[in-house]
């Protein structure tokens, strides 16, 4: 199997502020976004290539095509592709973009991925509409909903590991009391506040276990990236960021057709870790990859996929929480700007904001750093589109 390991380097990255983006449309993120990536890339937008969107929400955002996006950032005339693959929009549209020049197709390519969620009116326990082949139909039932999904995960992982109720509370409410710390340092963050782990455990509940403060909010959002082919990278910055591995993982549903599903892990997860490990040349992840932005739609989302990321053995996250393991001044940071939990969750943005903190944070702010990685996870643990992407310097 092929790889696109070092055939691509991020020589540009641009992030709107998130949070309620009242005063902007989904062109003006698109445009803030934008500028800021060709600026810090040092390119004019007549040196665009290719580029791809990603968005969730087509019908009340951009669109379902690649016009908007063209017309928007005024780059007519070549091919421009929207993609939609759930939370992983944006990660599918840096694939695209790194596929593309990694193939010699193009030599420089832009990723693009923007959402209005406020303008949509998406919060509280929405309808679930989203069905087998990606039609707009109710999944399941119609209590089925994603606090409530995510929450069977922490109940069950609580009982599998002989965790009591109160001291899996307070190990989910560690993870978003870290992502506050680190959310109320960073100026484009949604959220901006610390909140105590005592607050959280005490916050209303959405889903047992998951109160208020376990569930990320509602954002508006763009971020962008631009790609080109690693020869060409140092020509445009002395420090860009190289692509080490990009993997997708899509589960077949397999997991919610049949009872013997353990809800204490996400196996897509595990599959595209051990695909882009692979491709990275990754053999120790806890000892290897040194900071990670991963999806915390929930907070016990996160605890779970350290164990599925291999950054923590099965059962025994808690011990690494406990130990500081993975806050900012710890072994291996993760959520180092407040994760999706605080920094927010535009849908089609968040892939490419995790991949611009990892960004940011090779060139100039981790101590010794080795490799950054990103997860997003489109879905529900049972059924879900899953990315893992891998990126050092």
């Amino acid at each position: 199997m092929g790889s696109i390991k070092d055939k691509v380097a991020i020589i540009g990255m641009g992030c709107t502020k998130f949070g309620e983006r009242w005063d902007a449309d989904a062109e003006d993120l698109m445009v803030e976004a934008f500028t800021e990536a060709i600026e810090d890339a040092g390119i004019e937008p007549k040196d665009i290539q290719a580029a791809w969107s990603g968005t969730q929400f087509t019908e009340v955002n951009i669109g379902a095509s690649g016009i908007p996006l063209a017309r928007t950032l005024k780059l007519p005339f070549i091919p421009t592709t929207h993609v939609e693959n759930m939370c992983a929009s944006g990660s599918e549209a840096l694939r695209g973009a790194c596929y593309a020049v990694a193939s010699g197709a193009c030599d420089i390519a832009l990723a693009l991925g923007v959402e209005k969620l406020k303008d949509v009116g998406y919060g509280g326990l929405p309808d679930i509409s989203i069905g087998a082949e990606g039609k707009r139909s109710r999944l399941v039932s119609p209590n089925f909903s994603a606090p409530g999904n995510f929450a069977m995960m922490a109940t069950r992982y609580f009982s599998r590991y002989g965790l009591s109720p109160e001291a899996g509370k307070e190990m989910i409410a560690k993870v978003s009391a870290k992502s506050h710390h680190n959310g109320a340092m960073c100026e484009k963050a949604h959220l901006r506040r610390e909140v105590s782990v005592e607050t959280i455990m005490k916050a209303p509940i959405v889903a047992w276990p998951l109160g208020l403060y376990d569930c990320c909010g509602v954002s508006d959002g763009a971020a962008a990236a631009i790609v080109v082919r690693t020869d060409m990278a140092k020509t445009f910055r002395p420090d860009p960021v190289y692509v080490k591995a990009l993997q997708i993982a899509v589960s077949s549903g397999e997991e919610l057709m049949y009872t013997d599903y353990d809800y204490t892990h996400v196996e897509s997860t595990y599959r595209a870790g051990q695909a882009a490990y692979a491709e990275a040349g990754v053999k120790n992840p806890r000892e290897e990859i040194s900071m990670a932005e991963v999806h915390d739609c929930f907070s016990i989302t996160e605890a779970v996929t350290m164990e599925d990321l291999q950054f923590s053995p099965r059962g025994r996250v808690k011990e690494d929480i406990d130990a500081g393991r993975f806050d900012l001044g710890g072994e291996q940071p993760i959520q180092t700007d407040g994760g999706l939990k605080c920094f927010g969750h535009p849908i089609g943005a968040s892939g490419l904001r995790m991949m611009y903190e990892e960004y940011k944070q090779l060139q100039r702010q981790v101590k010794n750093p080795k490799l950054g990685l990103t997860h997003n996870l489109g879905g529900f643990p049972p059924s879900c589109a899953i990315s893992v992407i891998i990126v050092g310097n």
